[in-house]
């Protein structure tokens, strides 16, 4: 669930991180937005490299760890390079999509992370999530089209009230959320993986017109490793995603098999999200991977 707090309305996203906006995780850790809406990463380093953007949802955002053990901020410290953290909690892949194609035209970087887990293609089916209306896709005679924009910003109830209304709303089951206007669907369950599908086209089609080096990393949330069953549900939404992009051309990055190799791998995990050790086992993954890329391929 996204904080409010944190975040300001947005015509064609839903929500955006809230510039300059200073917070803190439940553990302790900070939580700032820069001027620019990216997440601080930490001083940029002195390489005049072109940057690098992550963009995802709560994974890449870094829910749950401060500023700097998200794993955008890792990243940046293991390479000497400036990572730009355009991850947003609560986003589907659908908003991923769109803020990076958005973030790409602005900032021009030499490499695209895009990050997502299971319930962001779930994500695509709804058109409201937990008080957020969001942008969503439709297919008509065979093309995607987008849907539900200018999204309009819905007159809200003062943020503690929300906060104490939501603590009561957020446990309940989807059909009650669904009841109150909480949360509202716009498709049927299991649609949103034709729809990724066809968002993972519109990445490849972005790669190819920005001429940016795209990678598309899969990650797990602590759901994966309570049982074989629910490990093997979330690689059966990924894993479609992950063969579409490498046959687009796109990189790809699956992380379950480094995390299933551990002897225990909740302990990567704060509560849903991962913690420090795990975004830092993310990082060293990416970090390894860019190695294997020439100096020219990330030039910019």
């Amino acid at each position: 669930m996204a904080d409010k707090f944190l975040h300001v309305h947005d015509g064609d996203l839903g929500y955006v991180p809230r510039p300059g906006v200073r917070g803190s995780v439940q553990a302790g850790g900070p939580v700032t937005i820069e001027a620019n809406g990216f997440r601080f990463s930490g001083d940029k380093p002195v390489s005049a490299d072109t940057p690098i953007l992550a963009v995802g949802d709560s994974f890449t955002y870094g829910e749950d760890v401060g500023d700097l053990d998200a794993w955008p901020s890792q990243l940046q410290w293991m390479i000497g390079r400036t990572i730009l953290n355009g991850g947003v909690s609560g986003y589907g892949l659908d908003q991923i999509v769109l803020r990076t194609e958005r973030l790409v035209a602005l900032h021009k970087p030499a490499l695209v992370i895009v990050s997502m887990i299971a319930n962001d293609v779930q994500r695509t089916e709804w058109r409201r999530l937990w008080w957020h209306d969001k942008p969503w896709f439709a297919f008509e005679e065979g093309r995607l089209l987008l849907r539900g924009v200018p999204i309009p910003e819905r007159t809200i109830l003062p943020l503690s009230i929300r906060r104490r209304m939501e603590r009561l709303l957020f446990g309940l089951p989807p059909a009650l959320q669904q009841l109150t206007g909480y949360s509202i669907r716009v498709h049927p369950a299991g649609t949103g993986a034709t729809i990724s599908r066809a968002l993972i086209e519109r990445l490849a089609n972005l790669q190819l017109a920005s001429r940016v080096k795209l990678v598309l990393v899969a990650q797990y949330d602590a759901h994966a490793w309570l049982g074989r069953g629910q490990a093997q549900e979330q690689r059966n939404v990924l894993g479609p995603l992950l063969q579409c992009a490498a046959m687009r051309g796109i990189e790809t990055l699956d992380t379950f098999h480094r995390l299933a190799a551990e002897p225990r791998p909740g302990d990567f995990y704060a509560t849903h999200h991962m913690n420090a050790r795990g975004n830092q086992m993310i990082a060293s993954l990416l970090a390894a991977r860019m190695r294997t890329w020439s100096a020219e391929l990330l030039s910019g």
